[in-house]
């Protein structure tokens, strides 16, 4: 079932399909660790529906964020979404791998690269295709998606995403093959103190030098994780 609903935040919805992967707050946390400088380019891989360029394009001075889309259902929500908000002249969403990305845009060609990724493990099933696809790394490696990220940014280009505790180490080399070096990166924890996920800021061609950020809560009672976002990590 469709429903519209209001992402609080300068008057931006959505519409989410119960039948269809719907995002969660690891969207929105990642929505607001990205950082984009006036004037420059953006590429998410696996926009879903598109809430984390929808978000980034109000906060944020992006001059334009391509969002691929491997799924057809989902890039079809993922546009109506950008359209819901008139935001087609910053977000173009294109529904296909991201492996075919020199069809659309340039190698090397932006300063951002962002991702919420599938990161369970491929051999694991779910009853509905289009949730498996978004949740298990079947059709993204944790190898492709480094190397695509590395593939798109230009030199000292920042990519941004968040990946399983549990997969760190399998994360941190491919990084290090890819020449994308990690910069930042914070847990997420709910209230029992329970590690749930990792974001990383990685740079592309940077020197060594990880700087651990205090975790985050992000299940509070009151509701106050975004703030405490802001006021750690921006």
């Amino acid at each position: 079932m469709e429903r519209e609903e209001d992402l609080q935040c300068r008057g931006l919805k959505i519409i989410q399909d119960d039948r269809l992967y719907t995002f969660t707050s690891d969207s929105v946390v990642l929505a607001n660790f990205v950082k984009i400088k006036k004037g420059e380019k953006a590429v998410e891989i696996g926009a879903g529906s598109g809430v984390i360029s929808i978000l980034l394009s109000a906060k944020m001075p992006v001059s334009k964020i391509y969002a691929f889309e491997l799924q057809n259902e989902m890039a079809s929500l993922a546009k109506r979404n950008v359209a819901l908000n008139f935001l087609e002249d910053k977000i173009e969403v294109i529904n296909d791998d991201i492996a075919n990305f020199q069809n659309y845009v340039e190698r090397a060609g932006f300063s951002v690269v962002f991702s919420n990724p599938p990161y369970m493990n491929s051999s694991n099933e779910n009853a509905s295709e289009v949730k498996a696809i978004a949740r298990h790394d079947k059709f993204l490696s944790c190898e492709k998606l480094c190397k695509m990220g590395s593939a798109l940014l230009k030199e000292k280009g920042r990519f941004y995403l968040c990946y399983p505790p549990e997969r760190l180490c399998e994360l941190f080399v491919e990084m290090s093959k890819c020449g994308l070096e990690p910069k930042r990166m914070f847990l997420t924890e709910n209230n029992k103190k329970q590690i749930k996920l990792c974001f990383i800021e990685a740079v592309k061609g940077a020197s060594h030098g990880l700087k651990i950020l205090p975790n985050l809560t992000v299940n509070d009672a009151d509701g106050k994780y975004l703030e405490a976002l802001h006021t750690k990590y921006f």
